[in-house]
């Protein structure tokens, strides 16, 4: 069991922090200061200034109407996460009526409206929403979505607006309710309900508050993560709240057509915190032109958070590089590693140190190995010591506990873990024992106490009893121009005798000869570096399914793939599958 991070010596100490019990609480403190939620255009207008003081008379003047429903307790209240005012009134309204929301996703990467809805209303199934709000752009598919299921009201804003107020007195939710349920980002399934109780939500936000980027006096954020994800929803729209932080928000859809304004608003509004998975740094390196830069000042960005995906080291490097002109410094790159079944966060590195990189021996990052280093081996990024209070264990294959600098599953257990999945006891035996242990499905080793996160054990692909990470063969296809980041996706096919196959799928567009050309090579780098055959098949744009935190869906995209005939494989009598020989 590795040891947990120490306190902060008096010089290190943060801002002094309020601790509360609920969310409730939280707010009712911060609604005492001047802080508060500011909402953004695509064009880096102000649309509205939201003070938490605004905010709490709304939400309990909304919680009076929900209240009009007479909902039993605890019922669940589905929001479009929209990144929209909408969805903090709502959110904060059922913290007041004793009510517990459901986030749920703008979108889904997926082929159809049509399917859309269906991907609504399997969330809102297994929340068992008995009510349900959307914007009015989102008003329709949610209204399909809700047909025929126990909803007592599905509406807008302007509906629930026009429930009377009851006269029943508010009585928030108490700190062994939950406070919310996060659905996961599906990477490898269906998504799964996250019960997440308001102890747990405080304990982890405290943690962030204090251990993680430490608040200090004059802190500001600027984030377009959505609200649905847990970065987005725990880290920058409950943290800043429960720290009397003000925070500007955009949406994800803003940022991806203009990743500047990002840059923009951290330079306007002299903001000092800002978090982003790995993709939103190398979009803004890739976007951004040699005269965007000119007005850009970053020097007050003291934390730029890094995490939700694994975090190539030359992302970092890159966006370091490009905005040092900006007065940006690599050293604010704050590596962090979590997940919603943890509430959030599980470990920070130490602030001002920058990216701390192993360069190892990818053949023995296999659980029960012992972790070689090597010059030119495989870079992976530490992620820090577990926040106090967070145990975690490193165990290999049979379950046993690991010294420090071997390699296996990795365990995580304290006050920050989820209650369980809704409505799914089954998984939830799967991955949380009887003493509290949660399986993270992750593979990893320690180093001076740090964890270094290797994939995702569901994503591994084994070759001849190799493990090949999907996201080194992946890092390959993007290392050719033809192939702009995140448009390649990397999982395994059985054969018919049981063996993985490695499947490499490539959206570019190439055609012809051209394609031919790139699909050869890609599979020869392949071969050359890692000494396996690779399929590598190229595909039409949108293929590459995603989560709702962005990173890809390996198994969805594997299986939309073979359904659409993409890699065309053949079935054998034994119900296997045999691919084509087209590897190159």
């Amino acid at each position: 069991m590795v040891e947990q991070r120490p306190t902060p010596t008096e010089s290190e100490q943060p801002l002094k922090l309020a601790e509360f019990e609920t969310l409730a609480e939280a707010l009712d403190y911060a609604a005492q200061g001047r802080a508060g939620y500011n909402f953004y255009s695509g064009r880096g207008q102000l649309k509205l200034a939201l003070p938490y003081r605004q905010l709490r008379e709304e939400a309990q003047k909304l919680a009076r109407k929900l209240l009009s429903l007479s909902l039993p307790r605890g019922s669940s209240v589905a929001i479009i996460a929209h990144t929209d005012p909408l969805f903090m009134r709502f959110f904060f309204a059922c913290q007041y009526a004793g009510l517990v929301p459901v986030p749920l996703p703008i979108a889904l990467q997926i082929s159809s409206a049509q399917a859309y809805v269906e991907q609504l209303r399997g969330l809102l199934r297994i929340a068992e929403a008995r009510a349900a709000v959307a914007p009015k752009e989102f008003l329709p598919s949610l209204s399909q979505a809700a047909e025929g299921l126990d909803l007592e009201l599905v509406g807008g804003a302007e509906d629930f607006e026009e429930l009377p107020e009851s006269s029943l007195p508010l009585k928030p939710l108490q700190a062994e309710e939950l406070a919310y349920i996060q659905f996961t980002s599906g990477s490898t399934r269906f998504p799964r309900g996250v019960m997440v109780t308001q102890r747990a939500v405080l304990h982890n936000l405290h943690l962030i508050a204090r251990y993680g980027v430490r608040r200090r006096e004059g802190d500001r954020a600027v984030s377009w993560l959505p609200f649905y994800h847990d970065m987005g929803l725990v880290g920058l729209v409950l943290a800043t709240m429960a720290s009397q932080v003000s925070v500007d928000f955009f949406s994800p859809k803003d940022f991806i057509m203009r990743p500047g304004l990002w840059l923009k608003l951290i330079t306007q509004n002299r903001a000092t915190v800002s978090f982003s998975p790995p993709f939103g740094y190398e979009l803004a390196v890739l976007r951004l032109k040699d005269e965007d830069l000119q007005d850009l000042d970053l020097s007050s960005w003291r934390i730029a958070g890094v995490g939700a995906e694994m975090i190539r080291p030359q992302t970092l490097e890159k966006f370091a590089q490009r905005f040092a002109r900006c007065g940006f410094h690599e050293k604010a790159f704050l590596p962090c590693y979590g997940m919603a079944e943890c509430t959030l966060a599980v470990s920070f590195t130490e602030l001002n140190r920058g990216a701390v990189v192993d360069v190892v021996d990818k053949d023995t990052l296999a659980p029960g190995e012992r972790v070689s280093f090597r010059e030119d081996g495989k870079e992976l990024v530490r992620c820090g010591r577990p926040l106090p209070g967070l145990e975690i264990e490193i165990r290999d294959e049979m379950g046993r506990p690991l010294p420090e600098g071997y390699c296996g599953f990795l365990f995580v257990r304290g006050p920050s873990v989820m209650l369980g999945y809704r409505g799914d006891p089954e998984a939830t035996r799967e991955v949380l024992d009887e003493e509290g242990w949660l399986n993270t499905g992750d593979i990893a080793y320690l180093r001076d106490g740090e964890i270094v996160i290797a994939g995702r054990a569901k994503d591994v692909i084994i070759i001849y009893g190799r493990n090949i990470w999907p996201q080194d063969l992946e890092h390959v296809a993007e290392s050719f121009p033809e192939v702009k980041a995140g448009n390649a996706c990397a999982f395994a096919i059985p054969d018919e005798e049981g063996k993985d196959q490695a499947v490499l799928v490539v959206q570019a567009r190439a055609k012809g000869e051209e394609a031919e050309r790139l699909r050869r090579e890609i599979a020869a780098r392949i071969r050359s570096e890692f000494g396996i055959d690779c399929h590598v098949f190229l595909v039409p744009k949108n293929t590459i399914v995603r989560t709702t935190s962005g990173k890809p869906a390996r198994s969805h995209t594997r299986r939309l793939c073979i359904e659409r005939g993409f890699v065309p494989p053949e079935i054998t009598k034994e119900g296997r599958l045999r691919l084509a020989k087209t590897g190159g």
